[in-house]
């Protein structure tokens, strides 16, 4: 199942999709400002370029695994996204992605490479596969 990742951030999210067999993550890019009318008209034609059969959003919980206001914020614009999209919309959590990202050397953003480790981590929860 090919999935889409989403590392939201209010001025930059990343993007990430997986192969059609879902194992393997890549970066995407960035969407600017997703919240704004630009912003949400490129996320809904990476969606119809990809085609994902699912998006996942990272959920940004404290490392206590409590829901701070970052948590709230995308939690309504996952909310907003199922109302766009045609296609489940899961939120998953992604402690420690930015982290990594900042660890992984490669051409793409920050944002995109977080994305993808955020998928690698859902990819290899959802399969039962340690991460």
């Amino acid at each position: 199942m090919k999935v889409m990742a989403l590392d939201y951030g209010s001025a930059r999210t990343g993007v990430a999709v997986s192969d059609p067999t879902g194992i393997i993550a890549r970066p995407v890019g960035v969407v600017e400002r997703v919240r704004s009318d630009a912003g949400i008209a490129e996320l809904l034609r990476l969606v119809r370029d990809e085609q994902p059969e699912q998006v996942i959003v990272g959920l940004p919980l404290t490392l206590r695994g409590a829901r701070g206001e970052q948590a709230r914020e995308t939690e309504a614009f996952a909310e907003k996204l199922r109302g766009l999209l045609d296609v489940p919309v899961l939120l998953f959590d992604e402690r420690f992605t930015t982290d990594l990202a900042q660890q992984t050397p490669s051409d793409s953003s920050l944002d995109a490479r977080a994305a993808a480790h955020l998928l690698s981590g859902y990819l290899a929860w959802s399969s039962g596969a340690p991460a």
